[in-house]
């Protein structure tokens, strides 16, 4: 509807009884908003404008205009709220998610088809055809697009998310919400626009034509005037810092990954007087530090052969079994460092960019890659863990999207807590493998289910 330019017909203040029937007319077509919200939105006495224009495919549009800001539009007799009001009341339209990549997409024209929505683990929205919809992007509440439903909720999932399922109206950034601030006159030492036109005629800024009685128009700007290539642009609202921060796609950085030994309670006497306590994590080179210490310490490294430690009470409870502790009288250097490493549980730290140390308890699990057979024996690829590596499920997800040109869901795994599972249509291992080896960097150990790619097909 705005993706392009369009041309305004008048620009007029709202009179009190006009702005009462507005607010009627918002309380029937949003019946969710409150006298209180109703007033905050159509205000009784701040600044209130209805500006008529023609959108660049003729159609007449009706925007109204509340502090600089369009807050409502009217078309063809129905009133839709502006990405501007929905950020103030998210919750006024049912929401559907798509991905950042989508938006670009959306501002120039498009409408956004149901292969870019994303199901969240609660479900889609219930809504039927016609209904007024917001749309928003994965990871932010904040709409960004609105659009009219093409189909019911229920046809959606009927067609397997194929198709168009929003006619999108109006978007974050197109020509109705323009990025930046607007310059109102009135609040201005000028008051009037001749007279702001008038002074940057006299400072050689600009030419005016008078192209009719009353009706001037700006036919010459000097860009490289001193008054404008020293103007600073003003910071952007918060709520549209708040957007563009949650498009932003942000860099992956592999995480560093230790891999840890914590003290169990049967360990303790080895270990305490080194200052370490139950569930104290240790790296490696501690605890061979600590071994080698403490035989030295209290002299049970064999006189005849330096290769040999001899087993002392704390040693023998550590590492022998207990049909071991009357014969084994002396082991070995690695068979000490191996037994104490084996006797310890296993915990790892990981560290995230910009982030502390995490550490945590147990074998950190790799990322899990399947294939499973759906309906008509089509296959699907499922990732699951990746949360454990820092990767955002859903960048992942819009990343394959892209590049497979495949349908994708998210839902939660069935055999984690706190976990998401992707689901792509057909065998996207190759896909996959590129992706976590050679972009995210990701340790081919830490990986199951590389093998399971498709086979290049040998040409005759």
């Amino acid at each position: 509807m705005f993706a392009k330019a369009f041309r305004v017909k008048s620009n007029t203040a709202i009179k009190g009884s006009d702005r009462r029937k507005l607010r009627a007319d918002v309380a029937a077509a949003f019946p969710a908003f409150g006298p209180e919200q109703l007033s905050e939105l159509v205000p009784g006495k701040e600044e209130l404008n209805t500006v008529k224009l023609y959108a660049h495919k003729g159609d007449a549009v009706t925007v109204y205009v509340s502090g600089g800001n369009p807050i409502l539009f009217e078309l063809k007799g129905n009133l839709y709220p502006t990405v501007y009001t929905l950020w103030s009341y998210p919750s006024l339209l049912p929401a559907f998610m798509t991905w950042p990549l989508v938006l670009d997409k959306l501002a120039g024209g498009a409408d956004l088809m149901l292969p870019g929505i994303v199901v969240p683990p609660d479900g889609l929205p219930q809504v039927q055809q016609g209904d007024l919809c917001a749309i928003t992007l994965v990871g932010s509440r904040a709409p960004v697009a609105i659009g009219v439903a093409t189909m019911s909720t229920d046809e959606m999932l009927a067609s397997r998310l194929k198709g168009r399922g929003f006619t999108v109206l109006h978007t974050y950034l197109d020509h109705l919400c323009p990025e930046g601030q607007q310059l109102d006159i009135k609040k201005s030492s000028y008051k009037k626009l001749s007279k702001f036109l008038h002074h940057m005629m006299k400072q050689k800024i600009v030419q005016v034509k008078e192209l009719s009685k009353g009706v001037e128009s700006i036919i010459a700007v000097d860009w490289k005037h001193p008054s404008i290539t020293s103007f600073i642009v003003p910071e952007p609202s918060s709520s549209a810092q708040i957007v563009q921060e949650d498009t932003k796609e942000k860099p992956y950085h592999p995480p560093e990954i230790e891999f840890l030994y914590c003290v169990p309670a049967n360990m303790t006497a080895l270990f305490q007087e080194y200052g370490h306590k139950k569930g104290s994590p240790l790296s490696g080179s501690e605890v061979h530090t600590i071994i080698i210490d403490y035989a030295k310490k209290n002299k049970l490294v064999d006189a005849n052969n330096k290769n040999l430690v001899k087993m002392d009470p704390i040693l023998c409870d550590c590492l022998l079994e207990k049909d071991e502790q009357h014969t084994v009288l002396r082991l070995p250097w690695d068979k000490v460092l191996a037994r104490c490493l084996d006797r310890l549980k296993p915990a790892y730290k990981v560290t995230f960019h910009g982030q502390e140390p995490i550490v945590k308890k147990g074998k950190l699990s790799p990322i899990f890659i399947t294939l499973a057979k759906r309906t008509y024996n089509k296959k699907v690829t499922m990732i699951r863990n990746l949360e454990a590596y820092g990767l955002d499920p859903y960048s992942l997800a819009a990343t394959l999207q892209q590049r497979c040109q495949a349908s994708v869901t998210i839902s939660p795994a069935s055999d984690a807590k706190d976990t998401m599972q992707v689901q792509i249509q057909g065998n996207q291992i190759n896909h996959l493998s590129r992706l976590l080896l050679e972009e995210y960097h990701i340790p081919r150990k830490y990986i199951r289910g590389l093998e399971k790619a498709p086979k290049p097909v040998k040409k005759k």
